[in-house]
């Protein structure tokens, strides 16, 4: 029971120049070192910011290939949190998500482009609610080598405009979109 959003991240992490070879990278939950983010419109008024609490997935990257990179994330959308239990009820409620049906979002990568100067666009299907849709994230390598434990690590940042109704989940108001914001790090296997 994963979701989708994190695996786009993820996907960003896989784009990145990291080393000669291409490796395999885990997204570091266990470390709380990555995160799976949304901001929605509330009827136009303001925004909701959230999360989605538990999510796992994983990256490979080949620097001298980065068309060969991939991503692939696994959300738990019962896991949504917006610091407010009430609300976190009803978003996840079959008035929006549903999440006691469709527990799980997932993300594939599909292409991965090298836009020069640690940019990368990275495409893939999102399983949602679902329906399963292609998106596109735009993402950025943070910085990539050693860490402190005699392992290698490569971190990215990425985002992506989902409209909702792509996704047959019900708008009110201004809310057509979730705007996502994800945050990996990969520890290479």
């Amino acid at each position: 029971m994963k979701k989708t959003l994190l695996a786009t991240g993820l996907a960003m992490a896989t784009m990145m120049p990291l080393g000669a070879s291409a490796a395999d990278y885990v997204i570091d939950t266990k470390g709380a070192h990555a995160s799976v983010n949304f901001k929605v419109s509330h009827l136009g008024y303001s925004f909701i910011k959230g999360r989605f609490n538990t999510f796992e997935g994983n990256f490979s990257y080949d620097p001298a290939d980065v068309a060969a990179s991939k991503v692939s994330v696994t959300i738990d959308t019962t896991s949504l949190d917006s610091n407010h239990a009430e609300r976190d009820k009803h978003i996840r409620s079959g008035d929006f998500i549903n999440a006691g049906k469709f527990s799980t979002a997932t993300f594939n990568s599909t292409r991965v482009k090298d836009k020069g100067d640690g940019q990368l666009e990275i495409n893939g299907d999102l399983t949602l609610h679902g329906v399963t849709k292609p998106i596109t994230i735009d993402a950025e390598l943070v910085g990539a080598g050693e860490d402190p434990w005699g392992g290698e690590r490569a971190g990215f940042t990425g985002t992506t405009r989902l409209e909702l109704a792509d996704f047959d989940i019900p708008v009110m108001g201004a809310s057509s979109y979730a705007d996502m914001e994800l945050h990996v790090e990969g520890v290479k296997q």
